[in-house]
């Protein structure tokens, strides 16, 4: 892609030199064009709220133009937007709602998320279709992190109880990933 195509005019201008003046050009020269970006790289997941990052993202920005080190204002604001759009659809999909990617940066991340939520969901089935003696003594020393002593007290059974079906879930564990 031509720099010409990707770049405003105004974005070949030197970044200005601090103050509020300077974050009002700042803003008169790149907000279009921040908003644009946003839209293209993350889609329909953005929808309205990319005029609120793009605000949200002058703000975070203020402290460091206002000490005149923005030398290369548009990355700056694109990695600052991007940043901010990425916990926004993050937030989004812990409420449940449908994350929906477009942009080459964004097919990976969406990539590893789904492949994350994969995982856990195996992960989850796997610990289910354990017997309950089995998940019991698994999920109180994987992951609530006690030891097999612990879990013995807790539970009124022996160590070596413990440790059968510890290894006993383990063996399920390995038996389902395999199938």
């Amino acid at each position: 892609m031509r720099r010409s195509q990707r770049w405003p005019e105004a974005a070949q201008a030197p970044p200005s030199q601090g103050g509020d003046n300077g974050l009002d050009v700042l803003y008169r020269r790149y907000a279009d064009w921040l908003t644009a970006m946003l839209r293209r790289r993350f889609g329909a997941s953005i929808g309205d709220t990319a005029d609120d990052l793009v605000q949200e993202t002058y703000v975070r920005i203020a402290p460091y133009e206002a000490a005149g080190q923005i030398r290369q204002p548009q990355a700056l604001l694109m990695r600052v937007a991007s940043n901010l759009a990425r916990d926004q659809l993050r937030r989004n999909n812990v409420r449940g709602v449908q994350v929906e990617f477009s942009g080459e940066d964004s097919v990976e991340d969406a990539e590893r998320i789904d492949a994350d939520q994969v995982e856990a969901l195996f992960f989850k089935q796997i610990v289910l279709t354990m017997p309950p003696t089995y998940r019991d003594v698994f999920i109180l020393s994987r992951i609530v992190g006690l030891t097999y002593e612990e879990i013995a007290a807790h539970s009124g059974l022996s160590i070596k109880t413990v440790e059968w079906r510890m290894s006993r879930a383990l063996a399920h564990c390995a038996a389902r990933v395999q199938d």
